[in-house]
């Protein structure tokens, strides 16, 4: 018989990209972070843990998967788009496969990447049959994965508190996109940019929600002060349980500094050749205006705080990946035995991170994964990998506990989405959200093209509220893009909301509209009707 467990480690990714979808443009720039998320993250993901799970090696984590993400990888454009991107740059392997024939590190690493690049292909095309959500229920259904819902488009919902109507909508929208993509109730709620705000919690029980996650201090700071710190969950007064950030095994991962990923064998991501080479070479895989951006194809390691890179060693990174997960694992069995006899339960560790971690930031990171779990089986019995919703199933009776206002990012208190450079958008939103809830309120009934009107006021009022915007403006990265978006549904809310106070809805105009923001189609405008 296995040893019982000393200990619990919860891995929890959160996956979440904004709605990009732009069909009036062949080749559009920002649709470029989908299908660089899909090679260098989701994919190498899925083929990962569907080997894990053919060999029989236990695989337990959780993840999150927002609408807007959901949207995007059913959408038959985007999928035909990815297909084309990919061949394109396994066009561009070839010619680096024979460009470099006399550089003997630089063309091991050209192969290196047009056998991904092809592997990426054939996973997504035949395997998956471009079905990424199909391929995911299969891991949820192994037991792989315990799903969690998040908001309709990723909206800060501590900001939106002033019109407790919009939060709900946000939450209430989050779950019924789960359940179409899923076939299945979700458990728990990723709370976006871990942003809670006292008594959110009472909308995740009225949508079914058993649980969510909040960063540490939103744990620490509570009240009355939490006896287990975040190494069990506490109870809202609504009965939801909220579970906190552990910073510890938190900082070991994230931090590029002192983390894992900075180590000098990893691949370094600023090298690319999308900005190295000649324009002329480059040009047909890059921005159709001569925008240099990154192709994937990068063929130096991170070496150290100098601008002399040396090449990447896929090998020697493969086995840095596999040491760090070692290291990783002892770590945690050291936190945990010095948890365990200072509580009368088996501690619970929750390390979260965003999904695009693993792959696309720190390109070793699947392999990290993978190395993770399989030392783990081998070698360490006191740690069980289980969800969140696996621990309240075994310790239902927790302290109660009112968690404070928190966020995760810079300060921790939403300063990442409230400052000088995004803060002129809240009063749009919070006049948009006020005249949604007169329009569902006005029209508790209604068919036709006045309800398709409806649907889509709401939806360009939930894709104005998505927190990357705000979050793009305090970074000042793709700031004009933001600025577009912003100004798009604004403009398009304020249009429709003037078409349907004065029966003047252009059906043309609006259809235009419907094909271009066209996620969540389940949508049902009275969502807002009961605020």
């Amino acid at each position: 018989m296995p040893d019982a467990p000393r200990g619990y480690l919860a891995l929890v990714l959160h996956s979440h990209l904004p709605f990009i979808r732009h069909p009036e443009q062949e080749d559009f720039l920002e649709e470029r972070w989908f299908f660089e998320a899909l090679t260098e993250t989701y994919l190498p993901l899925i083929e990962r843990f569907q080997r894990l799970v053919e060999e029989n090696i236990p695989v337990r984590l959780t993840m999150s998967f927002t609408p807007t993400l959901l949207a995007m990888l059913s959408d038959g454009l985007l999928q035909g788009r990815y297909v084309r991107h990919l061949e394109k740059l396994i066009e561009l392997t070839e010619r680096e496969i024979s460009r470099t024939r006399w550089q003997p590190q630089f063309h091991r690493l050209a192969l290196f990447y047009h056998h991904r690049l092809q592997t990426a292909r054939r996973l997504f095309v035949e395997t998956c049959r471009r079905q990424i959500i199909q391929a995911f229920r299969e891991l949820i259904d192994a037991g792989a994965i315990e799903p969690l819902a998040s908001c309709a488009t990723h909206g800060y919902l501590p900001l939106m508190d002033y019109q407790p109507g919009a939060v709900r909508a946000q939450i209430a929208i989050g779950v019924q996109a789960f359940e179409h993509a899923f076939g299945c109730r979700p458990a728990g709620m990723w709370l976006p940019e871990c942003g809670y705000h006292p008594g959110h919690d009472a909308w995740l029980k009225d949508a079914g929600l058993r649980y969510f996650l909040t960063d540490a201090h939103g744990i620490f700071f509570g009240a009355p002060r939490p006896k287990y710190g975040t190494y069990a969950p506490v109870v809202c007064p609504s009965g939801v349980a909220a579970f906190g950030r552990d910073l510890e095994s938190s900082k070991s991962v994230w931090s590029a500094e002192e983390g894992y990923p900075g180590d000098p064998a990893y691949r370094e991501f600023y090298r690319d050749i999308g900005f190295e080479l000649e324009l002329d070479y480059m040009r047909p895989y890059i921005s159709p205006d001569g925008t240099r951006v990154h192709t994937g194809i990068k063929y130096h390691r991170i070496t150290g705080k100098t601008d002399a890179k040396e090449p990447y060693d896929p090998d020697r990174a493969l086995d840095q990946a596999a040491r760090h997960a070692a290291h990783f694992l002892s770590d945690r069995e050291r936190q945990i035995g010095a948890l365990r006899g200072l509580m009368d339960r088996e501690p619970l560790i929750i390390s979260p991170y965003d999904t695009e971690l693993f792959g696309h930031w720190w390109f070793e990171g699947p392999d990290w994964l993978d190395a993770l779990f399989r030392k783990a089986h081998a070698h360490h019995p006191a740690i069980e990998f289980v969800s969140p919703g696996d621990y309240l199933l075994r310790q239902p009776r927790n302290q109660a506990v009112q968690p404070c206002l928190s966020s995760w990012g810079y300060q921790g208190y939403s300063e990442v989405w409230l400052n000088g450079a995004n803060d002129w958008i809240y009063r749009h939103l919070h006049k948009m959200a006020e005249r949604m809830q007169e329009l569902a309120s006005r029209h508790p009934d209604s068919s036709g093209l006045l309800r398709r009107a409806l649907n889509q006021s709401a939806r360009e009022l939930l894709l104005a509220q998505a927190s990357d915007w705000a979050f793009i403006l305090k970074t000042q990265t793709h700031t004009a893009y933001a600025y577009r978006r912003l100004h798009d549904h604004l403009a398009r809310f304020t249009r429709l909301y003037d078409a349907i106070s004065h029966q003047t809805i252009d059906e043309a105009w609006l259809r235009q509209v419907e094909g271009a923001d066209n996620l969540l189609p389940f949508l049902d405008y009275r969502v807002y009707a009961s605020a």
